[in-house]
């Protein structure tokens, strides 16, 4: 079903797991092997988790949606503690079923006995884990959680699987759909990348209406790489909200590292990327760096230009601005640039456009007999230059079946031809059909 709130659509399926707990018990653990898939970030260290975190499990044929959450706790010296806790309820009220988990391992805790009186109260089911019972000492001690009211615990390991496949057999019962295998296939993805603080998560939550991701003026904020469905005005995509990518020198943190890398992996899994980039700080080497990995990996791209709002303007700011980015990411000159301000939400929607312009560029087709029409005429109007007293000429044109979109030019001597007149017969293509904001491959053939 959908769930409508203010300008946006949160895609909602019945069966919806959720796992919950204090901080460090394991959670995040149980969530990778439940999505058979090293998603979530994992460290010794309490508080890694902030957001939702959505990934998709199967049991016994029956399909389901999983949320790991970050550690619920009162009462401690984390500054991101009240929005963590708004993370977790938000996710107990979007599933339905409830995993509370516990450590067995440090045994009963006060944050669990408090942490139990808020799942009583969301009338759902709860499963009781006592996670790192390993041991058969471990396994045994966990009945001192029957103290926390519940009719039944599960002593688990989510580090080696032990106990797991009895956990699910109880939760799948409470299923009566079999669920979708893969309910995001056929999705446009849209990656959120750029530099800490740029304003991803901001521009994120906006678009959403509610806090989705937790954002702070403090570098580093969001860890993962955070998915969302987005629906409205008649588009539906995948958004992932990603980390803020440093230069690796700059990189200390092995949880940053990590961070890192689901950032770029978010960028492989995209079809379009939204770069971000501060207004007031301009382009910078590291916002480049990201560009060129995105292109390098064939992905669309828009430039979303945010923080519009702080910088002082007269009528050819935007011009200036426009023209010097140009130049520095020169001789990329075919995607589009938004200048935006999350703040006051000007022109949010509009960059969303230009997405799905991107994206339908992307895999845009053009029928071969215009496209001979089209540039067989250019090329008789500007020939490729001869090379070492040899004439070349192009016979043909026709697009390549492919994900992106892709050229081959058949010729008598394609080796001779300079890489000056590909860029020309690629500006060409651009002219007649478009194709802004994505990569585009040519391939020359002898005839």
């Amino acid at each position: 079903m959908y769930l409508c709130k203010n300008f946006y659509t949160v895609i909602q399926m019945a069966n919806i797991v959720a796992i919950v707990g204090r901080p460090n018990v394991g959670k995040s653990t149980l969530f990778n092997r439940l999505i058979e898939f090293r998603k979530a970030i994992m460290d010794n260290e309490s508080g890694v988790t902030r957001d939702r975190h959505y990934g998709q499990a199967e049991w016994t044929d029956k399909f389901f949606t999983i949320i790991d959450t970050g550690g619920y706790v009162v009462g401690s010296d984390d500054i991101f503690e009240e929005q963590i806790r708004r993370q977790v309820q938000i996710a107990i009220q979007e599933a339905s079923v409830l995993l509370f988990m516990v450590d067995a391992a440090t045994g009963l805790h006060p944050l669990d006995e408090e942490f139990a009186n808020v799942l009583r109260k969301s009338k759902k089911p709860v499963y009781l884990i006592a996670n790192k019972a390993e041991t058969l000492e471990r396994h045994n001690q966990a009945a001192e959680f029957y103290q926390l009211g519940f009719s039944e615990i599960f002593p688990i390991s989510s580090q080696t699987g032990t106990g797991t496949g009895e956990l699910l057999d109880a939760v799948v019962a409470n299923f009566k759909e079999k669920g979708d295998e893969d309910p995001n296939a056929g999705i446009p993805r849209i990656a959120i990348l750029g530099r800490p603080n740029v304003g991803k998560s901001s521009f994120l939550n906006v678009l959403l209406g509610e806090e989705r991701t937790i954002v702070t003026d403090i570098a580093g904020t969001t860890r993962d790489a955070i998915d969302t469905h987005y629906t409205s005005y008649g588009k539906n995509l995948i958004l992932t909200d990603t980390a803020g990518i440093r230069k690796k020198s700059k990189v200390r943190e092995d949880i940053e590292f990590y961070s890192v890398m689901r950032s770029l992996q978010a960028l492989e899994e995209s079809d379009v990327c939204i770069l971000m980039i501060d207004a007031t700080q301009g382009v910078e080497s590291q916002d480049l760096n990201i560009l060129h990995l995105a292109l390098k990996a064939k992905k669309g791209a828009i430039i979303m230009v945010n923080k519009w709002d702080l910088v002082e303007k007269d009528t050819m700011t935007a011009k200036r601005f426009q023209d010097e980015m140009i130049e520095k990411l020169m001789p990329i000159d075919y995607l589009p640039i938004v200048f935006t301000s999350v703040v006051t939400k000007q022109r949010i929607l509009q960059s969303l456009d230009k997405v799905v312009e991107v994206y339908e560029n992307r895999s845009k087709r053009i029928p071969t007999s215009k496209l001979n029409d089209k540039m067989l005429a250019a090329i008789a109007q500007y020939p490729p230059p001869a090379s070492k007293g040899k004439t070349i000429t192009i016979k043909y044109v026709t697009q390549l079946p492919a994900k992106t979109p892709t050229f081959a030019f058949f010729c008598n001597l394609p080796q001779y031809l300079r890489e000056d007149y590909q860029r020309y017969l690629e500006n060409k293509l651009r002219e007649y059909f478009g194709f802004d904001g994505v990569p585009i491959q040519l391939f020359f053939k002898k005839k």
